[in-house]
């Protein structure tokens, strides 16, 4: 039987480095690879083709949503189980229609991120308990079953990116760079994203993308053992 390769992607190095020890104690799997963010994990799926990618939401450069997307946009076979403190409604709702077919939250029990992987291998969808009811009732919400009421305005995958880099302090120059485009080109994403969204400083778009999950408040806690078991608690990585 072939080896099960799994990519996994996590900015926190100690969890990472339990989450790895987890998958590399399972007979039949192996980590081929792992990303800190997720440019890297985007441009690690495309070179290692793995079986699956492990996928943390809030990381730097790039937050695992707009990954996910780029990554199902040019794979949409590619399996993608999500690994994150991000509860959010909205950001699973986004995560899904970009065909994710697995969420685990970090504090869920080991159990059900074991599950999870063995379900993904055999090609089935898996939630765990706490985000199958998240999903539930963010589809009984009105505006799902009134599509007449008014939605908020919808970033493109690249004015989220741009989102996210200015909220990390990038300059306009550092954007460019990252995003392959002009220092022009990117100022005028800069100001289509704050006309859109009618913010008018960089304080409110870096409110508005905390408050929408695109980046994340790092707050300092208190570091577990790097091993399986920190699975289970959410405190073993300082964000989602």
């Amino acid at each position: 039987m072939s080896t099960f390769r799994i990519l996994l992607a996590e900015d926190h190095p100690v969890f990472r480095m339990g989450v790895s020890s987890l998958i590399r104690s399972h007979q039949g799997w192996s980590v081929c690879g792992e990303a800190a963010d997720g440019r890297e994990a985007i441009k690690q799926c495309m070179q290692l083709r793995p079986d699956l990618l492990i996928l943390d939401i809030c990381m730097p450069n790039l937050n695992g949503l707009d990954a996910a997307r780029q990554i199902l946009k040019r794979n949409p076979d590619q399996k993608i189980l999500v690994l994150t403190n991000v509860d959010s409604e909205q950001v699973i709702h986004d995560c899904l229609e970009a065909g994710v077919r697995g969420w685990v939250l970090k504090s869920d029990p080991v159990e059900e991120l074991t599950a999870a992987i063995e379900q993904l291998q055999q090609n089935k969808s898996s939630f765990s308990g706490r985000v199958s009811n998240l999903i539930l009732r963010g589809y009984l919400k009105p505006h799902r079953l009134n599509p007449t009421l008014p939605l908020p305005a919808r970033l493109s995958g690249r004015e989220r990116e741009v989102v996210q880099l200015v909220s990390e302090g990038k300059t306009s120059r550092e954007i460019a760079s990252l995003i392959g485009v002009t220092v022009k080109t990117a100022e005028s994403h800069r100001n289509n994203v704050m006309l859109k969204l009618g913010l008018h400083s960089t304080v409110e778009l870096v409110m508005y993308a905390i408050r929408n999950e695109i980046v994340a408040v790092e707050i300092p806690v208190m570091v577990l053992p790097p091993s399986p078991q920190a699975i289970g608690f959410a405190n073993a990585a300082s964000h989602g």
